[in-house]
């Protein structure tokens, strides 16, 4: 979950939510600087965090506050989820395969010193990689610009719904896109988003997510946040991107 305090409570985002967003995003992008296979690539970038499934191990901080995903405690085990997540991106197809597979790489890259079986599945995910780039005809080069794509979709889509955008006018590096080009987020005096450089198809767009509010500041159990959370009343967020006037 991504949790953000606010004067009378907590709003919350949930990750599969937050990746819709970041395919939003992903969507909206020029046609002519799209990454190989671009549709493929947005249906990865949507279903890349299906494994943060809600209601499965414990929501809280130790106060009785919505546990935020950045807080949340590594496993030194290979989570047997994990596995199941990565074989069922196959149903999706071998290309969506192995942006997940990219991805889980590049979240657990501190992982493969922890023990020998963190080190075997991330070689094993490199290999599957390798050989799916090969089955489908692809460079190394061209899989990496993907998931670039990928990844600054992913960040742009954590800005937002994290409520990172900076005020004052003040600019706001993305990540490195494709082709190692700077992106920066900008809040415009009306109100409205820009990127610079403007890298979308279309002069102005909105996207948006689903926000449940919590009314609470604490919970004594999950079970008592999960209620909670089923019962919140859900708002709609939205941000609308223009490109700036020269």
């Amino acid at each position: 979950m991504i949790v953000n305090l606010t004067k009378d409570g907590w709003d919350v985002i949930y990750h599969r939510a937050h990746a819709l967003l970041a395919a939003q995003l992903g969507g909206q992008w020029q046609r002519s600087n799209a990454p190989a296979r671009f549709y493929e690539t947005i249906a990865a970038i949507s279903h890349h965090d299906d494994l943060e499934k809600e209601w499965k191990g414990n929501h809280l901080t130790e106060i009785g506050a919505p546990l935020d995903f950045t807080l949340g405690e590594e496993s030194e085990r290979i989570p047997e989820s994990l596995k199941k997540h990565l074989d069922e991106s196959l149903y999706r197809g071998r290309w969506v395969a192995m942006l997940t597979s990219m991805h889980t790489c590049y979240l657990s890259q501190d992982k493969n010193d922890v023990s020998e079986d963190w080190h075997d599945f991330l070689k094993s995910q490199v290999e599957n990689q390798e050989k799916w780039q090969k089955e489908l005809g692809i460079t190394k080069q061209e899989a990496e610009r993907a998931y670039e794509f990928m990844q600054w979709c992913d960040r742009l889509s954590l800005i937002l719904a994290q409520q990172q955008i900076p005020e004052d006018g003040r600019a706001l590096e993305i990540t490195h896109g494709i082709d190692n080009q700077r992106y920066d987020l900008r809040c415009l005096d009306n109100g409205n988003l820009t990127i610079e450089p403007w890298c979308f198809e279309d002069e102005e767009f909105t996207v948006n997510v689903e926000s449940s509010h919590l009314s609470e500041l604490k919970y004594d159990s999950d079970e008592a946040l999960t209620n909670a959370l089923k019962q919140a009343p859900i708002k709609t967020l939205e941000w609308t991107f223009n490109k700036q006037r020269s």
